[in-house]
């Protein structure tokens, strides 16, 4: 008898899903897309009605024909690609290979990868979503038309090899307006003043801020002003003019949506976006976890919901009371709101299994899933819990008619933050500040006055996570575009990270401005979130996909005809290094490669000598004396290796530190960096010798 067949994308999450169906179905993937537009030529019919010419994706023909021969032989086929606008138009190409009618119940989707959630989805198949596959083409053509259409004018009329597309141009033209402010920033100014108070009943000290005379708040812009202060101040009596002290709550933070974790794991694990969509996916698509065979541990990783189901609050709420008791546990769940423009088709991203803690599951992960899995479960949980309580205390200080402000805050119950506490973007985490206890009236003993000097500070450059957070709060994009998104802009050499911080390159400030003149559009960030709201009108079903085609590229034939017209040839000067070629003796350039930056001659094509980029670390080599340089790996991950190599095998991870040897034996010391704090260790593994810094 001919079994069903279930076709999904990946052969991880056809593993999971085949134990949970049993023998009388076979599950097979398409490994992602089988059909897309041809990369030789546009693809797109637009004076016939956009229609898009679709071919087979080269090297997968194989793979077709036995995915045809499957649904042949199948009693029933149902298409489980993921739940979004990419999973329902891979299940309508799907449908046009395999020749299934599209309106008959073939789609199947289910937000988690768990026994109970893909039986009920094979209970309830439906049609393939019209609507969503529409929306997802509408975005291939727009994309395809901006790219295929402005990259060629390009590769023409700046360098060979750029490229421009709908969101990483205006993702570009973030990087090179924040790059631009801070150039112009010019800075003030000002002053800070303290005064170190004794209680003299207790003898305790604090610190009170200089707040401003008669009530009104001074602002301190010179030193002269502070010396004023102090001179007038030194002989005043301090009194304690009035306390207020209170509570202060601190509530947690709701469970994760794709761009709030991509923020935190960048914050926290030091994981770029496209490391945590890859971990998130495999997380998603089932992990052979000892004991339970292979699960699906977290819910779909690309979502802009805060929804959790019912199921899943009752088992948090459960462990709560459990593992931290009734205290910690709210009267009722926390119901997290969604924002209004969010699509709220799935669940925010949690574990499918609170029973699963990240200890129970540590063996089973590699590390970045395993990192990831924890990040995802503990949020979660805390998101469940009760708030913090902070008592406060603020004191308001005089002197003559000067006024000084101190305050305090002490955590009188931890809640949630016994087991998460969402990180901030400058690393800066809130610790407790005690003060006296004080009453109104109370004098006060004038220690010292302390001040320091300040100036303003430009806007910081973007990292991935605050890039992410802003292009999530202007419209730009969806969840699954901003990985790919940061990934090409990388890619082309319009931006490059300099430790976690993203800088525009010279290349990417020319193709910037280009296209803020050319093509203002398509770089306004107003102008693409609207597109993007049209495209979810599209997946609505309010608006015709080829009408909003219609609508934007009468507009932006004019403009590229224009373009095409007035652009002049544009020349990008190759940064000069300071290394001869050996092999013709001119001065090396800085070339931009697929792993970074490179050094290449000038004198290409008749010289083709091309290295990396040398960074001597002044310390040399314990097995053969060479120097010690620091180098990138493939994945752009900086280590240390030997300029003898690959004849000699020297290498480390941990930097190595010029004029210091080990006390102990007197061999090359490194250091090695973690979050618990640096250490310095001996290369000789033998000798043992350690010494936190």
């Amino acid at each position: 008898m001919a079994s069903n067949l279930v076709i999904v994308e990946s052969p991880a999450k056809a593993k999971t899903i085949k134990q949970y169906l049993g023998k009388s179905y076979s599950v097979i993937a398409s490994m992602g897309h089988v059909r897309d537009l041809p990369k030789s030529q546009m693809g797109v019919d637009i004076e016939n009605h956009f229609t898009p010419k679709y071919i087979a994706i080269r090297g997968k023909g194989d793979l077709i024909s036995k995915l045809k021969k499957e649904a042949k032989n199948a009693k029933k086929v149902y298409l489980a690609t993921d739940p979004d606008r990419e999973g329902e138009a891979i299940s309508w190409h799907l449908a046009q290979l395999l020749n299934i009618d599209a309106a008959q119940n073939c789609r199947i989707t289910f937000n988690e990868i768990t026994k109970s959630a893909v039986q009920a989805a094979v209970k309830e198949p439906r049609p393939i979503d019209a609507d969503l596959v529409d929306a997802q083409q509408a975005r291939r053509i727009l994309d395809r038309i901006v790219g295929y259409k402005i990259s060629p004018l390009l590769w023409k009329k700046v360098k060979k090899g750029l490229s421009a597309g709908r969101v990483q141009s205006v993702t570009t033209r973030l990087i090179v307006d924040r790059e631009r402010e801070i150039d112009q920033f010019v800075p003030e100014e000002f002053w800070s003043l303290d005064a170190i108070l004794t209680v003299p009943r207790s003898g305790e000290s604090f610190t009170a801020t200089y707040y401003g005379k008669n009530g009104k708040k001074q602002k301190l812009s010179t030193k002269e002003n502070v010396d004023q202060i102090i001179a007038e101040l030194k002989s005043a009596d301090f009194v304690v003019s009035g306390v207020k002290t209170g509570e202060k709550k601190r509530y947690p933070a709701p469970p994760f949506t794709t761009s709030t974790l991509q923020q935190e794991a960048s914050r926290k694990l030091n994981f770029t976006v496209k490391r945590t969509m890859m971990a998130a996916q495999q997380l998603y698509e089932g992990v052979a976890v000892e004991g339970h065979g292979t699960v699906g541990l977290i819910t779909y990783m690309r979502t802009d919901s805060l929804r959790i189901a019912n199921d899943a609050l009752k088992d948090a709420r459960d462990f709560i009371g459990v593992k931290y008791g009734e205290s910690y546990l709210p009267s009722s769940p926390r119901i997290y709101k969604t924002k209004s423009n969010a699509q709220d088709a799935h669940e925010a991203i949690r574990p499918t299994y609170v029973s699963l803690t990240p200890a129970e599951v540590k063996s089973s992960l590699s590390n970045d899933m395993y990192k990831l899995y924890k990040l995802i479960w503990e949020r979660f949980i805390a998101c469940q819990m009760e708030h913090a309580v902070y008592d406060t205390m603020n004191v308001d200080i005089s002197a003559g008619s000067d006024q000084w402000k101190a305050s305090g805050s002490k955590l009188k119950f931890k809640g949630f933050m016994a087991l998460y506490v969402e990180g901030r973007d400058d690393g800066a985490e809130e610790k407790d500040k005690t003060l006296p206890v004080l009453c109104a009236g109370d004098p006060l003993k004038l220690k010292q006055f302390d001040s320091a000097q300040h100036f303003t500070q430009p806007p910081p450059r973007y990292t991935e996570a605050t890039l992410v957070k802003t292009l999530e709060e202007k419209g730009i994009g969806r969840p699954s575009t901003y990985a790919p998104t940061i990934t090409t802009i990388t890619a082309r050499g319009y931006v490059v990270r300099e430790k976690k911080q993203l800088a525009p390159t010279e290349l990417g400030t020319v193709v910037t401005d280009i296209m803020t003149k050319y093509f203002s559009d398509i770089v306004d960030i107003e102008f693409t979130a609207n597109m993007e709201k049209e495209l979810d009108a599209i997946e609505d079903g309010t608006v015709d996909w080829e009408n909003v085609l219609k609508d934007f590229y009468g507009p932006f034939a004019s403009t590229l005809e224009k373009a095409e017209a007035e652009i002049g040839k544009i020349k990008i000067e190759d940064e000069v290094s300071d290394v001869k070629c050996e092999k013709c003796g001119r001065m090396m350039v800085y070339k931009m490669g697929r792993f970074g930056k490179f050094l290449a001659c000038p004198g290409f094509p008749e010289c083709r000598n091309a290295k990396p980029i040398v960074k001597e670390t002044g310390a040399l080599c314990p097995l053969c004396g060479g120097k010690i340089l620091e180098k990138k790996s493939q994945r752009g991950k900086i280590y240390f290796g030997c300029e003898h190599n690959p004849t000699c095998e020297f290498m480390s991870w941990d930097a190595p530190l010029p004029n210091q040897t080990c006390p102990q034996c007197g061999g090359l010391l490194l250091k090695k960096k973690s979050k618990k704090g640096d250490r310095l260790l001996c290369w000789n593994k033998e000798c043992g010798y350690q010494k936190e810094l």
